[in-house]
């Protein structure tokens, strides 16, 4: 008799789409990656399990820099887990004035500009999502698994998504159900919803 082979499970996590959803929906971003790599295998075989982020600026957030490093240290301890981390690139930002004095009115734009100044800084994420698709395309073409597994509420990944099905294979989206999400959502096979419920076994106290 044949032996029946188990259906096999690549897990990609975006993030800090994922750190975002649990601070908002969970209040509690504090996670233990094997569990949740578990939880939503189930029965199945985890091939792999794939985290991506960006680390921040060190000079600019010192604190939650060190703290980030501490975080991504311990992941690189998961087992079956590979951290792939992209860079943060600073952006300037000079505020428009006029189109800030019509949408608030005078007392509210001034208000803002005394606190944020005429430029803003800000920081955007680059080659994390590039990668996270790019791998995502890679194994599915590799024959590496049978399912993916995408952790994330991006619609970015569509077409991503979209290729993977085209190679034959299943794709689930697992995201917090907040009403987000819903062009990635409609584009997988199936839907997990991150509830406390499903996530408890895997939160960490506080």
């Amino acid at each position: 008799m044949a032996e029946i082979k188990k259906e096999r499970v690549a897990i990609f996590i975006d993030g800090s789409n994922f750190y975002h959803g649990l601070k908002t929906c969970i209040g509690n971003t504090k996670v233990d990656f094997s569990k949740f790599s578990q939880l939503l295998c189930g029965s199945r075989e985890l091939v792999r399990a794939y985290y991506y982020n960006a680390p921040v600026n060190q000079q600019a957030f010192p604190d939650i820099y060190k703290d980030q490093q501490k975080f991504f240290g311990s992941l690189k301890t998961v087992p079956y887990f590979v951290l792939k981390l992209g860079r943060l690139e600073k952006r300037t930002v000079k505020v428009d004035k006029e189109n800030l004095i019509k949408t608030f009115g005078d007392d509210v734009a001034k208000l803002i500009l005394e606190k944020w100044g005429e430029v803003i800084t800000t920081y955007v994420e680059k080659g994390v999502d590039i990668d996270l698709a790019a791998d995502m395309l890679r194994l599915a073409y590799n024959n590496a698994y049978d399912t993916a597994i995408i952790v994330t509420g991006d619609g970015d990944f569509v077409s991503a998504v979209n290729g993977v099905k085209d190679m034959g294979k299943h794709v689930e989206n697992a995201n917090f159900s907040d009403g987000k999400g819903y062009h990635i959502r409609t584009a997988c096979d199936k839907f997990i919803s991150l509830d406390k419920d499903f996530l408890k076994p895997c939160l960490k106290k506080q």
